[in-house]
C-alpha cells in the first residue's frame, strides 16, 4: 500500500470518528430541554435575567428566569422545596416570575 493511500485511509478514519462524535453530541443536546426555576444560585446553564450574562450567573436558588438543561420530559417532574408561603415550586419550560433576585 502506498504512503498516499495509507495517509488517505487514516485521514478518512479520523474524519469518520469526528463525524460520529459530533452526531452523538447533537443527539444528546436534542434529548435535553431548558427547564426554568430549578437551578441553585450560580449553577444555571444560561438566561438568568437582566443584569446577568449567562451560565453560573443566577443570584438566588430556583430563580425563575434562569434555566438548566434537563432530560426532555422531566422538567415539570423535578421535586423542589415549596416556597416560603407554602406554594408548590415547580420547574417550567418558560421563564417564571418567581424567586427573582432583589434589584438594587
Amino acid at each position: 500500500m502506498s504512503t498516499i493511500l495509507k495517509t488517505a485511509a487514516v485521514a478518512g478514519a479520523f474524519a469518520a470518528a469526528l463525524t460520529a462524535h459530533a452526531t452523538t453530541a447533537v443527539a444528546d443536546e436534542m434529548a435535553k430541554e431548558k427547564c426554568f426555576g430549578v437551578s441553585m444560585a450560580g449553577e444555571n446553564d444560561c438566561a438568568a435575567g437582566p443584569g446577568t450574562t449567562c451560565a453560573g450567573t443566577s443570584k438566588v436558588d430556583y430563580q425563575g428566569n434562569a434555566w438548566t438543561l434537563v432530560d426532555a420530559g422531566k422538567c415539570t417532574m423535578i421535586e423542589l422545596p415549596a416556597m416560603a408561603d407554602g406554594t408548590p415550586r415547580m420547574g417550567a419550560l418558560e421563564a417564571l416570575d418567581r424567586d427573582l433576585p432583589m434589584e438594587g
